[in-house]
């Protein structure tokens, strides 16, 4: 997300002239790449992975030259498995975001990549390489102090998948139950909003107020502001005791170095989710999609297309048009749709897929828009930093569209930035 009255900055960051012109959307610059359509072969399960992927620079009045922040990932057969794929989207934000995005969308997957581990613990190996590409980016010539990214990836290796999130932009998987077709979440935005991680925080020394508390408008000793979808425009952040920064809405990134001081950590939150012919396709997608887009409205959205170009760029026009409905700006926008095709259960048909018993984080949030926050059945959820120890722990539709056969072995390695 860019900085403007974003993520990661206060208003103290940035300037305005309060112009609220929007400009039409078919007059507006974009900065679309990656329209192909590719198809990734899973050969121990006899499946295929049939994606697309859309990125938009944001519109930014105040900084009509501000670069695009977002970027993305897809790399196939990691370490020369056919079965093993990662896809992967990072927001940046601050001075150096797409800087920072850049590097940790590069290092991510080749630590992940080189790591003996991968398959007999991804959860450990998943962990390992975000906190390691975390370290390198400190340690980089990049100036992270104030700058930083969300990550939110998934890992597939044969017909299980890992979603590691760190940060606020979202995972999504559609289930077929019945005959409907229902929106379960794959990580959970990791912000003050979630009791447990405002906790956690609190203990790191963070103070947590929003921006009119800060400005004396509120009483800063209520510690409550609702949920995002009635307290998204002036969410909780968090400062330093003596300071007026950093003023992060969320609690865990790769980078942000000052914000780390006061709890912001890049240990990931992984999910574990087995694949079943009742698993349709997942959505991999930055803040920029779900601001004011519900989990169940994207995919929704999705099933409406057999083709998942046409699924990025209906959802990357729906989400610019409500962007510049509410706001004069809009955010950088990313997204991965990821169609699961000819996969087929090893014994009799799926069951409906509702809360395994692991339950998500504890939350005030129902979402900007309404979702239902449950776990798909079989999966299990790392989201502490004490279960991790214990663990062992890169639209239009192009005329010219190359579409690969589905025996088409060679590794694909798609980034954007």
């Amino acid at each position: 997300m860019g900085c403007v009255h974003g993520k990661c900055c206060s208003r103290y960051l940035s300037s305005s002239d309060g112009d609220s012109r929007k400009p039409p959307y078919r007059n507006s610059k974009h900065v679309i790449s990656k329209r192909s359509l590719e198809i990734i072969p899973i050969p121990s399960r006899n499946f295929k992975l049939q994606y697309s992927v859309l990125t938009q620079r944001g519109y930014y009045p105040d900084s009509p030259d501000k670069e695009n922040q977002d970027s993305f990932c897809v790399r196939t057969q990691l370490q020369g498995n056919p079965d093993v794929h990662f896809f992967g989207v990072f927001d940046g934000h601050g001075p150096f975001g797409a800087q920072c995005s850049i590097f940790v969308k590069d290092r991510l997957v080749e630590i992940l990549g080189t790591d003996p581990t991968l398959l007999d613990d991804p959860v450990k190996a998943y962990n390992s390489a975000f906190l390691t590409t975390n370290y390198e980016l400190h340690t980089s010539e990049i100036d992270d102090t104030m700058s930083g990214t969300t990550a939110i990836t998934v890992l597939v290796i044969g017909d299980t998948i890992y979603v590691a999130n760190v940060g606020d932009s979202r995972a999504v998987v559609a289930v077929k139950q019945g005959d409907k077709i229902a929106a379960s979440d794959l990580s959970w935005d990791q912000t003050p909003f979630r009791t447990d991680e405002y906790e956690r925080v609190k203990l790191c020394g963070a103070r947590v107020l929003n921006i009119d508390q800060v400005e004396g408008l509120k009483d800063p000793d209520i510690q409550t502001w609702g949920d995002e979808e009635s307290e998204g425009g002036d969410p909780p952040r968090l400062w330093v005791q003596n300071g007026m920064y950093p003023g992060t809405a969320f609690t865990r990134s790769v980078g942000d170095s000052t914000a780390e001081t006061i709890g912001v950590v890049a240990v990931p939150e992984v999910s574990i989710v087995q694949l079943t012919s009742a698993h349709l396709f997942f959505v991999v997608a930055s803040d920029g999609v779900f601001e004011f887009l519900s989990s169940q409205t994207v995919v929704d959205m999705v099933t409406r297309y057999k083709d998942p170009r046409d699924a990025c760029a209906a959802i990357t026009g729906e989400s610019y048009k409500l962007w510049l409905e509410h706001e004069n700006r809009t955010d950088d926008i990313t997204i991965i749709v990821v169609n699961i095709k000819d996969l087929y259960d090893s014994v009799g048909n799926a069951a409906d897929v509702t809360d395994a018993g692991n339950r998500h984080p504890t939350s005030s949030r129902s979402g900007k828009g309404t979702s239902d926050l449950s776990i798909a059945s079989g999966s299990k959820m790392y989201r502490s930093i004490s279960e991790f120890s214990e663990t062992a722990v890169s639209v239009n539709r192009s005329p010219a569209i190359v579409v690969p056969s589905p025996s088409h072995e060679r590794a694909l390695e798609l980034d954007g930035d």
